[in-house]
């Protein structure tokens, strides 16, 4: 991909400066007097992220590009129940904040339920980030998403968004806040958001429904929510979206293809599915006959992606862009970027041409798919990969995976684990249920190009059913190994028709039966 980098005509330098308010000396009265004097006396006292109070170890505080030990002597309980006495009351999820701060403090406990050890996050509200995406925000009518990994600045983006939309567009803005993280602690919130209102969550498990009552109670134009992340949560974002409300959000993940390939939040750019096309079309298209499409229409109809807080890649329009990644193709997208003189650079990648489409080298790629199987029986995945003389095989290690296999129960769980897989890249596939037959599907799919026998058997079975169906009589197959057999008979059994294998090897074979 090539780009040519430009400033834009309407570029202006920003509107006055970028400004951090972080409230440090708030955060600085809650923790212990010894551990209080040595970070001050610490330099680079802006770049602090956090510090550590773990029961029995030195204090540890942890700057974007260091961590030290603020003192030699070890935290006691004295010291984690002075700082517990100083802020607002922690919540199911060990959760506590300084009110009108954008700080959190979280703890550690042990069996008993006593603090045994705190981090306490320094937060900041950044004023100016937003005017990198300003025009998107306040000119357009259309729901955004912003996508990025975690601690790139999402969050702070996503403030910034609900006070220029309330106080510069003048909005009616509503910011459901869950755990706190965009408004601060306490029942009034920090003037970072400006006056756009804030929805609490009482608990990460209740977000989606705080959204849809926040729709139903208070006739938003503007919704914020920060971290999408289940199935319950995406489908109130298009329950949003279909309502005519305005949806600003953020998700996990680095690029677009992540939420792709994410069966959870797939349904934010409006779900993908399996197709099956007729010959011409595959040939049209230069395709497998069985490719991924879209399902419905985006719930967001831009996409930004945040590389870091002063860089970002926009994709305009988000149903395009999918289609685009769906058929192989590179989609078009928007590189803005803010140099050190305040101005935004914007420039548009030329998008690679595609490959073209050859037939006769595809065999060739017969390489090795290796599987994580994540949940699923590891013994009949090997009895597939086996039956099917794939060229797979199973690794132990997640890292050493192409793919990730697992069931659609799996999914719905979010396991922490998983969840952390998907937002690194790593590919993840499911299953309906846990069974050879799924597993050999799955084989199959993937390693299309490995198994050219299967596709002539399964159009040879296909003409065969049309002319049972328009002839009212048997058709007999050419014979076929005993895999491919089954593969026949269970697509005739989709059709509600009948059929048996007939002969002795190696000559046995199909005929299908009309029903009656």
């Amino acid at each position: 991909m090539t780009a040519e980098p430009h400033v834009s005509d309407n570029d202006t330098p920003l509107v006055g400066r970028v400004e951090t308010v972080d409230n440090l000396d708030l955060l600085l009265e809650v923790l212990p007097l010894p551990v209080r004097e040595a970070l001050l006396h610490e330099p680079g006292l802006s770049d602090l992220l956090e510090v550590v109070l773990d029961l029995g170890r030195p204090p540890e505080a942890r700057y974007v590009k260091k961590t030290v030990y603020l003192l030699d002597t070890a935290v006691t309980r004295e010291e984690l129940q002075f700082t517990v006495a100083r802020v607002g009351a922690f919540t199911h999820d060990n959760r506590a904040g300084i009110p009108r701060t954008l700080h959190r403090i979280s703890a550690l406990r042990n069996r008993t339920g006593e603090v045994i050890g705190l981090t306490c996050r320094a937060g900041r509200a950044v004023f100016g980030t937003v005017d990198i995406v300003k025009d998107i925000i306040t000119e357009d009518q259309q729901s955004i998403l912003l996508l990025g990994p975690p601690g790139v600045g999402k969050t702070t983006l996503l403030r910034e968004v609900a006070r220029v939309l309330a106080d510069e567009s003048g909005k009616r803005v509503i910011v459901v806040d869950t755990s706190n993280e965009i408004a601060g602690d306490g029942d009034i919130p920090h003037p970072a958001i400006g006056r756009a209102r804030r929805m609490q969550v009482p608990s990460p498990d209740l977000q989606h429904k705080v959204m849809i009552e926040a729709v139903e109670n208070h006739m938003p134009e503007v919704i914020v929510v920060d971290e999408i992340g289940t199935e319950a949560e995406a489908l109130a974002a298009r329950t949003i979206a279909e309502r005519g409300v305005r949806l600003v959000a953020t998700a996990h993940g680095t690029a677009l293809e992540n939420l792709i390939q994410n069966p959870t939040l797939a349904d934010l750019l409006g779900g993908i599915q399996s197709v099956t096309l007729g010959d011409e079309e595959a040939r049209r298209r230069g395709s497998q006959k069985t490719v991924l499409e879209r399902k419905a229409p985006p719930t967001f109809d831009v996409l930004i992606e945040i590389h870091d807080r002063y860089r970002f890649a926009l994709h305009a329009d988000v149903a395009e862009a999918v289609d685009s990644l769906l058929r192989g193709r590179t989609p078009r997208i928007e590189i803005r970027a803010r140099r050190e003189d305040g101005h935004v650079e914007i420039s548009h990648p030329t998008p690679e041409p595609p490959e073209p489409m050859i037939e006769a080298p595809r065999l060739e790629r017969r390489k090795l798919l290796r599987i994580f199987p994540y949940g699923i029986n590891r013994h009949r995945l090997e009895q597939a990969i086996h039956e099917l003389e794939a060229p797979a095989r199973l690794v132990n290690q997640p890292a050493q995976a192409d793919v990730i296999l697992t069931v659609r129960g799996q999914v719905k769980r979010q396991p922490k684990e998983m969840r952390q897989l998907v937002e690194q890249g790593t590919l993840l596939y499911t299953l309906r249920s846990d069974t050879v037959m799924q597993m050999a599907k799955f084989l199959r799919e993937q390693l299309a190009d490995a198994f050219p026998e299967d596709h002539a058997a399964m159009v040879e079975a296909e003409a065969a059913i049309s002319q049972v169906f328009d002839h009212q009589r048997p058709v007999e197959l050419a014979p076929q190994k005993p895999r491919l057999r089954r593969l026949q008979h269970e697509l005739v059994k989709r059709f509600g028709l009948v059929s048996k294998s007939e002969g002795e090897d190696p000559f046995r074979r199909l005929v299908i039966y009309p029903t009656r």
